[in-house]
């Protein structure tokens, strides 16, 4: 019996071990902070949790973002600013200190996965290369201690001005005046097998060179092929090409074990006049078409098959970041919690763009309800949300409302789904919900409980309810209790019965 056991253990073990090792590409989120109307931290990780984004980039390590993502399953990527690198490079205390009071109280209970000490240094002003890679192994010091330093990498960003040469792929090559730390650098990374980090923005490419660079081009939609003079290999988009001179730049430095990942990628939604390219239709395309090509693990011409880790820039618009028009307006969502424009991060969805920039329903009228595959906690989360950060007026599926019976999780979700939708545009990103959600063409109305359309938005329920003063206080809590689970009385008796 014993030696059953032992083999079960073992080929349990060998099972994980292999999905760890088999994990695929993956797509997070870049979740930038620099605007005056943004959400809290916590509505933040809600709108997250609801689309299924399950990486997220922060630049910091802000304790009200770490602690708003604490037990959500998100991994993140926390970052060490460049104002504290010199800090950090000097003194190991201050690596060991930051650890201490900003890390270890939040971890693991809010999943940390990577640190990025510094951004793009080769872009600032002051020069602060030479601090980079002493203050990497403060922190991997510190992070050795703790027991770690096998859980949380350790790397730096790069913008793709690291590079000399980008075209063609083959001659792609690192800038010799940034020698001094980049040898280092790297042999850090594949001592301590962390990837490569690089901000790539083929946008930036066509924008700054469109005689040079087709709009197609950039947004892999190009039916042509660009072909490396010195490899053969065909290239039919920039993304593909600017990931392979970077890997070409690795190996001709004989780093060849160096992983590549992109800590940020995107597309503006809205531009200055100048900025002709930067409209919600390129945005989503470009996204799209990113996520299709990286879920896909058909990797690059160079490396084909090679698994690719990328992040989107960005979760909001930020209203304060400094530039252009378009620097404020690479945002998936507005600061409100609406989308900018329809994006399905499992490629799998269909992609329409409407004149509002949303995909929308144009074959007639249909409604939005919970999704009978969905997870009774993943509804929870997404009704939670709707009556609160989505400012649904839930007030129908209160006792005594016209759409509280059947007191049912299910019911009170797709009514709330629904009102969300259609307030939304009706669009497929408004009934996403992180899965919960589907469109049905089907009126799921019933007796007295009337689902609004977006071409009828006030005839849910309002002729329905009682117009007194204590059903206007109940709208208003509703509407305000932002932070305060709405749970059924339903939901209630099933954990308790599960407790029992």
């Amino acid at each position: 019996m014993m030696f059953w056991v032992l083999k079960l253990l073992f080929a349990a073990f060998f099972l994980s071990t292999l999905l760890d090792q088999c994990n695929g590409s993956t797509i997070g989120i870049c979740y930038g902070r620099n605007g005056d109307d943004l959400p809290t931290p916590d509505k933040a990780a809600e709108l997250v949790k609801l689309h299924n984004i399950k990486y997220v980039r922060i630049y910091d390590s802000n304790i009200q973002v770490l602690k708003a993502f604490a037990n959500t399953g998100v991994e993140l990527m926390i970052g060490v600013p460049n104002s504290d690198l010199l800090a950090f490079s000097q003194f190991q205390s201050n690596a060991d200190t930051w650890l201490k009071n900003n890390i270890l109280p939040y971890y693991p209970t809010t999943k940390i996965t990577y640190i990025t000490v510094g951004a793009e240094v080769t872009e600032v002003p002051n020069n602060v290369s030479a601090l980079v890679v002493p203050a990497m192994q403060n922190v991997l010091t510190a992070l050795k201690k703790t027991g770690l330093h096998k859980k949380i990498k350790v790397s730096s960003t790069h913008s793709l001005g690291i590079l000399s040469r980008s075209f063609p792929p083959s001659a792609g090559a690192f800038n010799s005046h940034f020698a001094f730390f980049l040898k280092p650098m790297l042999e850090f990374l594949a001592e301590n097998q962390s990837p490569f980090m690089v901000d790539i923005y083929p946008y930036y490419a066509y924008r700054d060179s469109p005689t040079n660079v087709s709009l197609d081009y950039a947004l892999f939609q190009s039916s042509s092929e660009v072909i490396d003079p010195n490899t053969g290999l065909l290239y039919t988009n920039m993304f593909d090409a600017q990931i392979d001179a970077l890997y070409f730049a690795l190996m001709a430095l004989n780093f060849r074990t160096v992983k590549v990942m992109v800590t940020e990628t995107g597309w503006p939604s809205k531009g200055s006049p100048k900025e002709t390219a930067a409209t919600p239709d390129n945005a989503q395309t470009y996204n799209t078409n990113l996520i299709h090509h990286v879920i896909n693990d058909t990797g690059t011409p160079a490396k084909p098959d090679e698994e690719l880790d990328i992040y989107i820039f960005s979760l909001f618009n930020e209203n304060r970041k400094p530039g252009m028009e378009s620097e404020r307006n690479w945002g998936l969502f507005y600061p409100g919690g609406t989308s900018v424009y329809n994006l399905d991060f499992t490629g799998k969805g269909v992609t329409e763009m409407g004149s509002g920039g949303n995909a929308t329903n144009t074959t007639g009228p249909s409604w939005c309800i919970a999704s009978s595959n969905a997870t009774e906690a993943d509804m929870q989360n997404a009704l939670n949300w709707a009556c609160g950060p989505g400012n649904v007026d839930c007030t129908a599926i209160q006792p005594s409302q016209p759409c509280y019976e059947p007191d049912t999780l299910v019911s009170h979700a797709s009514f709330a789904f629904n009102s969300y939708y259609q307030e939304n545009g009706a669009t497929d990103v408004a009934c996403s919900f992180g899965g919960a959600g589907v469109k049905v063409d089907k009126d799921p109305s019933y007796d007295k409980c009337r689902y609004m359309t977006a071409g009828n938005m006030n005839a849910s329920t309002s002729s329905n309810m009682t117009a007194s003063s204590s059903s206007s206080m109940a709208i208003s809590i509703q509407k305000h209790a932002t932070f305060v689970p709405w749970i059924s009385a339903s939901l209630v008796m099933h954990l308790l019965l599960s407790f029992a």
